[in-house]
């Protein structure tokens, strides 16, 4: 433990720890895609290739084992990978070098076997498959989870009256049920993109230097005596896959970035389905609306200067990853951009995009449980907020009824213009209304109320709601 007065150790200049982007500080996801896990998938890829290999008889049981067993990241150093990697502008070719040195320190006869045919972007893309599927794993249940507390927020408010705002200003009445009902909508739309790039869109990276496994074919035809390319193609890409768990490609994917393109869209429409739940909470959450609050624990949302304050901070960290994957988005798919069978500078460009991607996008997710399920709903400000406009909020309704014995246009005439005598003279609607004839004539001051009565008109809000809420209700 530091002694007080004592100067904290700082950690390595360049190290990321996220100061800047404290939505995903101490997620689960900040840890998944970090420089040590980076490492550890590619050395993943490493072993699980020389495993399929030694399935199909062209490594060496022995061989595959031993390479396995040391293919751990804690094993390496880090940093001196990291700076090999700007002489050969990837990191796989200092991975190689110094894991081969590892392996052959224990196994000198094993070395020979690491690295069998392969290629760098083979084992730096499976790595980033990997990857990628860990942190979709984590942002898939969090998203699974807040749809959850959201649902239970939709049962409880499904007949909780509040106003509904269009352009920002009062619109007609909706119930805060179908608003969670439709935030919940929005994260299982993404939980299923999101699982459907997981479950079926990332595949193994297996084409060998230019897309033809020719290394592969060759060093089986060398050490095993392969001879049949079809079959043997098939068998090591089916292997591969199942020991990694990733899917099988039909074509290497050097250039071809499919994977990459469909993931950073899944995640871009993640990113903005949280976002849109954070922008209405903090809407809802100013103070001349109050109509939710975030969890506040001691110490959240404190202002440097303003004692009174307790700032959304969830929403608004939240709001900042969605605000950045649609850039980063796009910047992936603008990399499929990728000339020849191998490009220089495109695939590059998309390692750091696709880092910040999955690990904004996971650490929203993350940040998103706490919100949904601490949430505090106020339908008291809501009921008080709908009361603003003294009925001026429901003049559809009253032109509706109106209409018949008016006429449709000449019914919206007489409601907006009623309407805003009534709020420039700040008088309640139904006492304008009554004077004119053409309402005192069918209406009655009772029918009047009741049909100014904003409670009484948010439409099929709740069978809505009811629909909504059907959806996925067995996950």
């Amino acid at each position: 433990m530091r002694e007080p007065g004592t100067p904290a150790r700082l950690p390595h200049p360049e190290a990321d720890l996220g100061l800047l982007s404290p939505v995903r500080v101490g997620t689960p996801v900040a840890a998944a895609v970090g420089d040590p896990a980076w490492l550890q998938a590619m050395l993943d890829a490493e072993a699980a290739l020389v495993r399929a290999q030694a399935r199909l008889g062209t490594v060496p049981a022995k061989a595959a084992g031993t390479i396995g067993s040391l293919a751990r990241a804690d094993l390496l150093d880090l940093r001196e990978i990291a700076l090999a990697a700007r002489e050969t502008a990837n990191p796989v070719v200092g991975l190689v070098a110094a894991f081969t040195a590892l392996v052959a320190r224990t196994d000198p006869a094993a070395a020979e076997y690491v690295h069998r045919g392969s290629t760098s972007q083979d084992i730096f893309d499976t790595g980033a498959m990997l990857v990628a599927r860990r942190a979709l794993d984590l942002a898939v249940a969090d998203l699974d989870r807040s749809a959850r507390a959201l649902s239970l927020l939709a049962r409880r408010h499904r007949d909780t009256p509040m106003a509904g705002r269009t352009l920002a200003l009062q619109a007609v009445p909706v119930t805060f049920g179908l608003k969670a009902a439709g935030w919940r909508q929005l994260l299982l739309d993404a939980r299923d993109r999101l699982a459907g790039v997981r479950d079926g869109g990332l595949p193994v990276s297996l084409g060998g230097a230019a897309g033809t496994l020719a290394g592969y074919l060759e060093y089986a035809a060398v050490d095993a005596g392969v001879t049949d390319t079809g079959g043997y193609l098939d068998r090591l890409t089916d292997a591969f896959a199942q020991e990694t768990g990733l899917a099988r490609p039909v074509l290497p994917w050097h250039a071809l970035r499919t994977p990459v393109a469909d993931l950073a869209a899944a995640l871009a429409f993640a990113s903005a389905a949280l976002g849109k739940i954070a922008v209405d909470v903090q809407t809802l959450s100013r103070t001349e609306t109050a109509e939710v609050a975030e969890p506040a624990p001691a110490g959240r949302g404190a202002s440097s200067a303003m004692p009174h304050k307790h700032n959304p901070v969830l929403a608004t960290l939240i709001r900042s990853a969605a605000l950045q994957v649609p850039h980063l988005a796009a910047g992936l798919t603008q990399a499929m951009l990728a000339e020849d069978e191998r490009s220089s500078g495109a695939w590059h460009a998309e390692w750091q995009l696709l880092r910040e991607a999955l690990r904004l996008t996971g650490g929203a997710a993350h940040t998103c449980v706490e919100l949904a399920e601490g949430l505090t709903v106020r339908p008291g400000r809501m009921r008080a907020n709908l009361d603003l406009t003294a009925g001026r909020i429901v003049t559809e309704r009253v032109a509706a009824h109106l209409a018949p014995h008016l006429g449709k246009a000449a019914a919206k005439v007489l409601l907006t213009r009623t309407a805003q005598q009534a709020a420039a003279g700040g008088e309640p609607l139904a006492g304008l209304l009554l004077r004119h004839p053409d309402v005192a004539a069918h209406f009655d001051a009772g029918q009047l109320a009741e049909l100014l009565d904003p409670t009484a008109y948010t439409g099929a809000a709740g069978p809505l709601t009811d629909r909504a809420l059907r959806r996925g209700a067995r996950r």
